[in-house]
């Protein structure tokens, strides 16, 4: 073999340029020419070669030479198709499309009788043609000189001694005899009178005898001689009348191979096959009438198993495309479009149905576009990402704004199929964009079904959009008056819960599907039910890891305390909330009777801060009204404050303002009716005496007249006197001019300056509060 190769390759160094590289040798029965597979060097396409060494065989150069310019000259579709030859006086190379040679199954007697059949029918439409278009003579049909073509179709070769009968010189009659296992297939005429008796008989005799030794061969895989003719084991009976009319003794009286098939064509003829009539009809299939197509598709279904491979992508998938593009195939064309493209090979989906595939993305036509939204998954994986991405998906967008419904809803359920082959720029910028129109598209349908879209390709969007795109999306869907809606959103929480944080989880999605819990809807209230076990499942398992609180520990609290405990505080809590709540704990113990009063004898024990000589009780109640709708009522037989106004100072109640509550309004809104302390049952009721012991209102009445008094302007009667200078004292409310006089002027507090000071006491209230929702 490698002998060979070399001595190929050192012919064609010093012949002219053949551009195309020698492969493997492909046996063949016997013939002139050696056979081998090859490439084009150019595209590396593949091809076959015909190899004829004339220093090797001069005595058939004759032959060779015929072949070579009957091949060049002859053009049919039932004929290898020739690419490129070379001649020189050592060599002669024809290179044609890729072949292999029909004896090897016949041989192993691999072909069905519906396969047969129809290549029967292919080799007699070729012999129809040579016989009576082009008035010559094959003399050389058998299964060594016919082919299986790229698209699986049985071609025409051996041409050896192919000779046109209007030829003086024909090279039958003179060469006839050099035809390689001639006496094997000779007819009976030509045995007794040799070639030179072919002008006194029909054109088509010979060709008529070898097409019948040719029928016996491929059905029973062997043939030996004449004797066997008359065998008709394994001819399909349809066959056997017409079968022996070929091999008739006299050649005058010989069927020809065109009548052969114009017999078998005929109502109920042996030619008449679903596999044959598909092969005749597939070429006009832009041409039928919707009935006709669809018969013509249901036939192509029935005989799948029955087509070579190569004969569906060679021949029926480009006339399929065909009619899809520009004959109006429509979708059931296109689904056989799909079902043959499953057994091309990547190369070839992407020569052959990729660039129909984009152009059809790019038609207006709406059924067009449904068929091949429909048909997306079946070759979404076939087709490069940088084409779904440059080409595809800009053409596929235009469907989320199409008017029509189907092409929306189409159009969002193929986003599950073509987000994993788009880029991450388009998924969390364009297509959530589009996602979030048809998110309240008018169609029910549409809505429920961008939020299944929306939950399934969750985990294909970015970690930094994911939880603000999905909680707002489907919190918008939970109040969708489409009971599917709120049922798809509940159910996309579900299988979405691991994509948020547990804060997420808490602070928006449960408030979120908590109504849903009471939905009217049964089938909502079952879903909410299971989607809020999962949130607080996960919640309670993320609480367990959490501390058990996060104020400081007491030691550090100790330390920057100064040492001695707050009054009220238990002496061995020095946290922040120890004081709030061993005073609630007071005021509950107190009220309870655990704390003795001073009228059975026994005296209550003070904090040494209070002095008992100056517990008083006030004439009246004092009354604290904090902003917000808060109140917290000084009653005239509650527990006097720690600090007592001193009555001397000209306090005036009515006109105290304790709108500002030091920062704590907010707060301590949220604890008013636990830290308040109750209204008297009635006007008779005993006075309750603390001894001193201090309370949180008064507490805070402290703290707030400290406050005020840095912050608000004095109070009616507490503002500075000052001297005026006039020309006379003031009498009667006249001017005197001739004295002065010193009189207190009272100013009350500007309209301005009160809206300022409560713009700026509701600014201190508010501030921090936006960052923490």
């Amino acid at each position: 073999m490698d002998f060979l190769k070399s001595a190929v390759a050192s012919a064609i160094s010093k012949g002219p340029a053949f551009p195309y590289t020698f492969g493997d040798r492909v046996d063949i029965d016997e013939s002139i020419w050696t056979l081998y597979n090859g490439t084009k060097r150019e595209d590396g396409s593949k091809c076959s070669i015909f190899s004829f060494e004339v220093n090797a065989n001069k005595s058939r150069l004759p032959l060779a030479r015929n072949a070579l310019r009957k091949l060049r000259t002859l053009r049919h579709p039932g004929v290898i198709k020739v690419l490129d030859t070379v001649e020189t006086e050592s060599y002669i190379y024809i290179a044609t499309e890729r072949l292999s040679p029909l004896s090897w199954h016949v041989k192993r007697k691999s072909l069905t009788e519906e396969t047969i059949k129809w290549g029967l029918h292919n080799i007699a439409k070729t012999l129809k043609f040579i016989n009576v278009d082009a008035t010559s003579v094959h003399a050389c049909i058998r299964p060594a000189s016919i082919f299986f073509g790229e698209s699986g179709e049985w071609k025409l070769g051996g041409f050896d001694v192919l000779s046109s009968m209007k030829e003086d010189d024909a090279v039958l009659a003179t060469y006839g005899s050099l035809i390689p296992d001639s006496g094997r297939y000779m007819p009976p005429e030509i045995s007794k009178g040799g070639w030179e008796v072919i002008r006194q008989n029909p054109t088509h005799a010979i060709d008529a005898y070898n097409f019948g030794t040719l029928i016996f061969e491929v059905f029973n895989g062997s043939y030996v001689g004449s004797d066997q003719l008359g065998q008709t084991k394994n001819i399909p009976p349809s066959m056997h009348q017409t079968y022996k009319r070929l091999l008739n003794p006299n050649p005058k009286a010989r069927m020809s191979v065109s009548q052969f098939l114009d017999q078998g064509r005929r109502l109920g003829g042996f030619f008449q096959t679903p596999l044959i009539q598909v092969t005749e009809d597939i070429e006009s299939l832009g041409l039928k009438a919707d009935d006709e197509r669809d018969e013509l598709l249901s036939k192509l279904d029935e005989v799948a198993d029955d087509f070579p491979a190569d004969f569906f992508k060679m021949k029926v998938l480009p006339e399929l495309l065909k009619s899809v593009e520009f004959g109006g195939g429509g979708a059931k064309v296109f689904g056989t479009v799909m079902q043959i493209g499953a057994k091309l090979s990547d190369d070839e989906y992407e020569t052959q149905i990729t660039p129909v595939v984009v152009r059809l993305f790019a038609n207006p036509d709406r059924a067009i576009r449904v068929c091949l939204l429909d048909n997306l998954p079946l070759m979404i994986d076939r087709i490069a990402q940088k084409i779904v991405n440059d080409k595809i998906f800009p053409q596929m967008v235009t469907g989320f704004t199409d008017v029509a419904p189907v092409v929306r809803e189409q159009t969002v359920k193929a986003v599950l199929t073509v987000v994993p082959k788009l880029s991450d720029r388009i998924v969390n910028g364009e297509l959530l964009r589009y996602l979030a129109k048809t998110a309240n598209d008018e169609q029910p349908g549409i809505r429920t079904n961008t939020t299944i879209c929306l939950g399934k390709i969750a985990r294909n969007l970015g970690a930094n959009t994911r939880g603000k795109v999905l909680s707002a999306a489907f919190a918008r869907s939970l109040r969708d008056p489409f009971v599917h809606a709120r049922n798809a959103a509940l159910m996309a929480l579900a299988a979405t819960s691991d994509l948020f944080t547990e804060e997420d989880c808490a602070t928006k999605l449960l408030p979120a599907m908590c109504p849903s819990l009471v939905d009217k809807e049964k089938v909502v209230r079952d879903q909410a039910t299971k989607t809020v076990d999962i949130y607080l499942t996960r919640i309670r398992k993320y609480s367990q890891t959490l501390p058990d609180t996060a104020l400081p520990s007491p030691s550090i609290a100790g330390s920057t305390s100064g040492g001695a405990p707050r009054m009220g505080t238990p002496a061995n809590d020095t946290s922040w909330a120890g004081w709030a709540i061993s005073s609630f704990t007071n005021k509950l113990t107190a009220a309870s009777g655990e704390i003795s009063s001073g009228t059975n004898g026994q005296t209550q024990q003070r904090p040494s801060s209070v002095s008992p000589s100056t517990t008083t009780k006030p004439d009246k109640p004092t009354t604290l009204a904090p902003k917000a709708g808060m109140t917290l009522t000084k009653h005239s037989n509650s527990i006097p404050s720690i600090v007592s106004p001193d009555p001397s100072s000209g306090f005036d109640d009515n006109t105290e303002d304790f709108g500002d509550w030091g920062g704590f309004r907010e707060e301590e809104s949220s604890k008013s009716d636990l830290f308040a302390s109750p209204p008297p049952t009635s006007s008779s009721s005993a006075t309750f005496d603390d001894k001193g012991e201090p309370d949180f209102a008064g507490w805070l009445t402290a703290q707030s007249q400290s406050k005020q008094k840095a912050k608000t302007p004095l109070p009616k009667g507490l503002a500075k006197s000052t001297t005026t200078k006039t020309n006379r004292p003031i009498v009667g409310g006249r001017a005197n001019t001739t004295g002065t006089t010193t009189r207190k002027v009272v100013q009350p507090p500007k309209k301005e300056e009160m809206k300022v000071e409560a713009k700026e006491v509701n600014e201190e209230e508010e501030e921090g509060w936006g960052d923490a929702w």
